[in-house]
């Protein structure tokens, strides 16, 4: 049995991952899909929040179920495991990227993206300052996101690196990737002999089609 904590990405709380979840469950692991302060549909929002305090929320869960465990991060998700891993690199089993951001020391969201994405977040946070809008096609349930977790740079020692098992998911979908910031950080991965990279038939919904794909991936990679 496996123990797992997913991670959403942008404007989203663990309602994203609750199909994988309960997949997750019913095959015998124990898993928990983190809602981050600010994205709670019906909660405050977190003006204040910056990637330090969402990084502690999760580690506050991970010591709280002690053992270890892997840490499945969705796209600005991935800035947030990889802090949660660099601090408590002994009580990681894996770490698992949905097409989502591997920070360097000193990286940001903003740093590490695109043009097309850097629109969106100036654009989307123009009303407040404080917080991105979701994009219009997003899910109802979806909350602006606190403008300083995407702003401020991860504060890494590179422990991190030292976790074994090390998984990225590249979504693949013809029609996502002219316009994804992934794509250089997935090929960069590709080389590297201390990762597996899989590539996914999708757009960066990755749950869009529903939870089998992501669960059978899931379920392969040996933890």
């Amino acid at each position: 049995m496996a123990r797992y904590l997913l991670v959403p990405g942008a404007c989203h709380g663990g309602w994203w991952y609750q199909p994988v979840v309960d997949a997750l469950r019913e095959a015998g692991h124990e898993a928990d899909a983190v809602t981050l302060s600010g994205l709670d549909p019906d909660g405050p929002p977190a003006p204040a929040a910056n990637l330090d305090v969402h990084i502690g929320e999760v580690l506050a869960l991970l010591d709280a179920g002690g053992g270890q465990a892997v840490l499945v991060g969705h796209s600005y998700a991935g800035s947030v495991i990889t802090g949660v891993a660099d601090q408590r690199p002994s009580a990681v089993a894996g770490l698992l990227y949905l097409d989502a951001f591997v920070p360097d020391d000193g990286d940001s969201c903003w740093s590490m993206t695109n043009d097309e994405q850097r629109d969106w977040y100036s654009r989307g946070s123009g009303a407040t300052g404080l917080a991105v809008e979701p994009l219009p096609f997003f899910d109802h349930r979806a909350r602006p996101h606190p403008l300083g977790t995407l702003m401020q740079r991860s504060q890494l020692t590179g422990a991190y690196k030292t976790i074994r098992r090390k998984h990225y998911v590249a979504a693949a979908g013809a029609d996502w990737l002219p316009h994804s910031p992934f794509t250089g950080i997935a090929d960069s991965l590709r080389a590297d002999p201390d990762w597996t990279v899989t590539d996914l038939d999708s757009g960066h919904n990755v749950l869009a089609n529903g939870p089998d794909d992501l669960v059978t991936i899931i379920l392969d990679l040996a933890w």
